[in-house]
Formats: structure tokens, sequence, C-alpha cells
């Protein structure tokens, strides 16, 4: 690797802007965050980031999400267009 090219790596604080929960990574992100933004986690001060969406808050991984399709997308597309459901087409 070339020396000088690469952008910084180093430990930074993501933090859920709705539930609160702070996780520490590795990213390049380091070298764009405002030093004076920090979060104390464990004893240690890292550069912060606050994001919307986290593990913590997803619907998808908290089990609060919504089915908005109830009925399956074969069965849809076959009412749709006029296939009886369970009559398969020979070939």
């Amino acid at each position: 690797m070339k020396p000088g090219i690469h952008p910084a790596y180093g430990e930074v604080a993501f933090r859920d802007r709705s539930t609160g929960d702070v996780l520490v990574t590795r990213s390049t992100l380091v070298s764009s965050l405002d030093p004076t933004h920090t979060v104390e986690v464990d004893g240690r001060t890292y550069p912060v980031l606050d994001v919307d969406v986290t593990r913590h808050s997803h619907p998808f991984w908290t089990g609060r999400g919504r089915v908005l399709d109830s009925e399956g997308r074969v069965e849809a597309f076959e009412r749709r267009y006029g296939r009886a459901a369970g009559k398969r087409g020979s070939s």
C-alpha cells in the first residue's frame, strides 16, 4: 500500500438517536468527525456519530414491524391475472 493516501482508520462510537444506545467500532469516518463531539464508553472517550436507525431501534430487529402483505406474492399474481389457485398449466 502506498503511504499517505489512505484515510485515518480508528475507533468511532455510533449512537442511536431514538434509544441512546452506543456501538463502538472501527471506521474511516474518524477523520471527518467533529473532535469536540465525543462520548465516554467504559472510561474511554470516542468521537461519536449520531445515527437515526440501528439494530436497537429498527422494526425488523426489535420485532415491532408490521406485515403489509398478508397474501402471498404468487397468490396475488394469480388472483390479479385470472389464474385459478391450484390449477397449473401442463407443459
